[in-house]
């Protein structure tokens, strides 16, 4: 498994491309910057997608799924709780940006402990509610590494529950989850990614969790 990171400025959520026998590009940004995106992927030698996965289904993760999907192919994937989001176009979270949410399907409506091969690659999908209800951990078992979303970033940061239908009481639930789980890298969706001893990283989320 190969993992390349882009976008991550300004608006922009992380975008991980995952490269393995196929090809999963995680998350995909407000769509602002999809021209740009796709020139990136294109100069990496990526000319298909197999799979669109959503940490969730807040506008800056997932307003570019829909022009992602129209240039570049593949199935988009992201939980059965978020999916109403892009399918029905909802600019609940794209207000925020004076955007309207373009409109996709969505081919794959993930639950807990559903699993997407990428090749050799086995993801698993981990449910973390609370900073959305359809927030959602991919893992990876062979390297332990994670694909956080906005549950937990690098040096114990945590996902805001401010926004419409957060719940914190539901964040420290799901983050107790990820802090049972043997994880040495965490891919987060802004900010640096950490590739050693992330387990700290989520003891330290979980405490300033606790504290808020």
């Amino acid at each position: 498994m190969q993992i390349k990171k882009f976008l991550g400025f300004g608006y922009e959520s992380n975008v991980y491309l995952i490269i393995d026998k196929n090809i999963a590009l995680i998350d995909a940004g407000t769509g602002f910057e999809t021209p740009f995106l796709i020139k990136k992927l294109r100069e990496n030698g990526i000319k298909k997608i197999d799979y669109i996965i959503l940490t969730h289904e807040h506008f800056d993760h997932c307003g570019g799924a829909s022009e992602i999907k129209k240039f570049m192919g593949g199935k988009i994937a992201m939980h059965v709780d978020a999916a109403d989001v892009l399918e029905k176009g909802l600019s609940i979270y794209a207000s925020f940006f004076n955007a309207i949410q373009r409109k996709a399907s969505v081919e794959i409506k993930l639950v807990d402990g559903d699993e997407i091969k990428i090749g050799e690659t086995n993801l698993k999908i981990i449910h973390t509610p609370g900073h959305s209800p359809g927030s959602i951990c991919i893992y990876e078992a062979e390297s332990k590494s994670i694909f956080s979303g906005d549950t937990v970033f690098a040096n114990g940061g945590i996902g805001r529950t401010d926004f419409y239908n957060g719940n914190h009481e539901d964040l420290i639930n799901s983050i107790k989850k990820l802090a049972s789980i043997k994880i040495n890298a965490i891919y987060p969706g802004h900010g640096d990614y950490i590739t050693k001893n992330a387990e700290a990283h989520i003891k330290m989320a979980l405490s300033n969790a606790n504290l808020l």
